[in-house]
């Protein structure tokens, strides 16, 4: 009899497969039990990778159109955030006050925390949530108020179970079922315009999950309001997951075009300041939107790599135990035929 070292039968698949490290090298795992409790783990663990493989599949469905709606709004996001930069250098230079350009003293600070609304998707939260407890570690060092806005159920569940974070509002998103849409968006930029204007915050942050390519994401901080200056660039070209030969793999799309410089001659009809005021709702509209979507296309990237893991890990984990499984048959085979013939030599004797 093989002894077994493996967790008992009463834990979920999942919680086997997590057990189990992504190595290069075959895993080699002894497991023990009966012929009827091997049989019943295998077939546990066949589902299992059926599951895991749907899972995989749908989550590549879904990057594709995350990882399109993203690479399609930087060009807007970018052009706007560097048009609103030379309209706030020529207010500067005519020394008109604006609110949201002049940076006043920080006192309170709103974080805006962008998490998911599901998990099974490896580190995508607990990254982004950590990040959220160093920057607000951060500003209570600097002895400055904050309040949290969270967006996701994580996010949601995670504050609310920390009594010493002030949090202003639970927003839950959509889910990951469809793509963010500028009405969601929109309900959040109304929240953070209220703080502002009201000036019951001085500063509004936002920290989500910057969507590099499907195999990387990081989560950043960036400054939403009050206007400094023309923000970070948005990326220079992405990865496109495509099929080859009926399997899943990634190309490098190639750079975007560089933005052009904006003629210092440009003249306005309009005075500056009510230009700036009317497309301040659409640069905040467009900028959580942009989070938004980042977000969503590092979840899904993120969940289709954890499946695809998953997956990989219950193939080996499947065949370690079908391994252990014609062992134990065997060894109750050859017991049968031990016991056979031990008695056809009794009857001998006979």
């Amino acid at each position: 009899m093989i002894h077994s070292l493996e967790p008992k039968f009463h834990q979920t698949p999942f919680s086997l497969l997590r057990r189990i490290p992504k190595s290069p090298h075959p895993i080699s795992i002894r497991c023990g039990g009966t012929t009827r409790e091997l049989r019943s783990r295998l077939d546990s663990i066949k589902n299992t990778q059926k599951l895991t493989e749907a899972m995989k599949l749908v989550a590549a469905a879904k990057v594709r159109r995350a990882q399109e709606a993203v690479i399609n709004s930087r060009p807007f996001s970018q052009s706007l955030a560097q048009f609103l930069h030379f309209l706030t250098q020529q207010i500067q230079r005519e020394d008109i006050d604006f609110p949201f350009l002049n940076p006043r003293p920080v006192g309170k600070v709103a974080v805006v925390v962008f998490t998911g609304d599901r998990g099974l998707c490896g580190g995508f939260n607990a990254s982004v949530i950590k990040k959220a407890e160093a920057r607000l570690a951060e500003l209570k060092n600097l002895n400055m108020g904050h309040t949290v806005i969270s967006i996701g159920k994580k996010g949601n569940s995670y504050f609310r179970r920390r009594s010493d974070i002030e949090v202003d509002r639970f927003i839950t998103g959509g889910g990951g079922v469809s793509l963010p849409t500028a009405k969601e968006a929109q309900a959040i930029a109304d929240i953070v315009f209220s703080l502002f204007i009201s000036e019951e915050v001085d500063k509004v942050e936002v920290i989500y999950t910057k969507f590099v390519s499907l195999l990387k994401s990081e989560p950043v901080v960036e400054t939403l309001l009050p206007l400094l200056g023309e923000g970070e660039a948005m990326g220079d070209g992405g990865f496109r997951l495509t099929t080859a030969e009926g399997k899943l793999t990634v190309e490098r799309e190639g750079k975007g075009g560089e933005l052009g410089e904006i003629s210092p001659l440009l003249e306005f009809e309009q005075d500056p300041v009510q230009i700036l005021d009317g497309m301040m709702a659409l640069y905040l509209n467009s900028q959580i939107l942009r989070a938004l979507q980042e977000s969503m296309a590092s979840e899904v990237a993120a969940r289709m790599n954890a499946m695809s893991n998953a997956s990989e890990n219950a193939m080996e984990l499947k065949k370690s135990v079908t391994i252990a499984y014609n062992r134990e048959r065997q060894a109750k085979i050859t017991g049968e035929i031990l016991e056979i013939v031990a008695g056809a030599e009794a009857l001998k004797e006979f």
